[in-house]
């Protein structure tokens, strides 16, 4: 920060009374108040670091002391009801939501984004703390899982609950703050994929039916428990990711197609629009609606790789050859449910697997792309 030299006047003036009450006494003051001033400044990466640290020392303190009324100083077992680890991820899930709710409010506090917040905005936003704050519940409640098959029977100590607690709130808080101030696509795009992943996996693992797998991928969200709600908001929470990850990659995308650019968008943003449909009606109770956005949806991806090339042939080749590649593959699925070979689900999941790893590697090169023009 560049300081103003202080300009000698008659000490007994009025000009020097209001100098003296103005500034800070002496140089070591002034340079105190400077370094605050850069600590605290969200336009700055020292800056924005120092406020992640203190939202994590916040979540810390929180945590620690309502762990502190729960469990009155008393051991507690490591994963389960009533457990350490259930307790870490729900404080870990509300600490990571709103982390990331600060974290867009100091960007826009701090210049970085001066437009005024449309409806669509706070729904991106809601979605992207929401998907921060599943994956801080479902990351720390696996490991607690884990954990627990590691130390059959042990129990946590009193200080030690107390300090796993707030550590763990302390880091999603921090982690997720960081990301909210320094999302980009590529970020987003890994936040889609391992929100997605852990969703789906842990709607898998807490099935109340055994045998789901032998219907289809989506008989995981046809009941009326935990594990149904969990499939359906993965999916439509995806969905809106999705959508929001069509509209911001392709603003920038240099092409001389910007028609084709705008049949990039639109196909992008109804792959969202389905799959969020596909959370919202259950297959059991909108049998033709579910399917008909389901088969929408890989239509949609089908005309993406095959029209790409034209639309923005910047791409690089390498990625067409593996958008090509993705769709024979799920077209030789479908060949193969078809005959009786595979079961619905194994095709589900193998073309949901291939679709959205597309959509993730579409964003990066989109990203890069854009760079490069921006070099040039």
């Amino acid at each position: 920060m560049t300081q103003t030299p202080i300009e000698k006047v008659d000490a007994g003036g009025p000009a020097a009374s209001a100098q003296t009450a103005a500034q800070p006494r002496t140089p070591g003051e002034t340079r105190r108040a400077a370094a605050a001033t850069r600590l605290l400044d969200s336009s700055t990466e020292r800056g924005l670091e120092s406020l992640a640290l203190g939202v994590g020392a916040i979540a810390f303190v929180v945590a620690a002391l309502v762990a502190l009324i729960v469990f009155r100083l008393q051991s507690a077992p490591i994963a389960g009801p009533g457990s350490i680890g259930q307790y870490a991820a729900i404080a870990s899930g509300v600490a990571a939501l709103l982390a990331v709710v600060a974290g867009r409010f100091v960007l826009r506090q701090g210049g970085r984004r001066s437009a005024p917040l449309r409806f669509l905005d706070y729904v991106d936003i809601a979605a992207l703390a929401f998907a921060h704050a599943v994956i801080a519940v479902l990351g720390w409640t696996l490991l607690a899982v884990i954990l627990e098959q590691s130390f059959l029977g042990a129990e946590v100590f009193a200080l030690p609950v107390l300090v796993l607690a707030g550590a763990a709130a302390a880091l999603s808080a921090y982690i997720a703050f960081y990301s909210a101030t320094h999302m980009d696509l590529q970020l987003l795009a890994v936040v889609l994929a391992v929100f997605l992943v852990l969703g789906v996996v842990a709607s898998m693992m807490t099935a109340s039916d055994a045998d789901w797998w032998k219907d289809n991928l989506s008989a995981l969200g046809m009941s009326s428990n935990a594990s149904s709600w969990a499939f359906n908001i993965t999916i439509i929470v995806a969905g809106v990711l999705v959508t929001t990850l069509a509209r911001y990659a392709t603003r920038g995308v240099p092409t001389a197609d910007e028609r084709g650019m705008r049949w990039v968008r639109t196909l992008l943003v109804v792959v969202g629009v389905f799959l969020a449909c596909v959370g919202i009606f259950h297959v059991d109770d909108f049998f033709l609606v579910h399917n008909t956005v389901a088969t929408g949806m890989v239509v949609a991806y089908a005309a993406l790789v095959i029209m790409l090339p034209r639309w923005i042939p910047g791409m690089p080749r390498a990625f067409f050859a593996v958008g090509w590649v993705f769709l024979a593959v799920t077209v030789v699925l479908g060949i193969f449910f078809a005959v009786g070979y595979y079961t619905l689900t194994a095709v589900e999941l193998v073309a949901g697997i291939l679709i959205f790893s597309w959509i993730v590697l579409f964003i990066r090169n989109a990203a890069a792309l854009e760079q490069d023009a921006r070099e040039a």
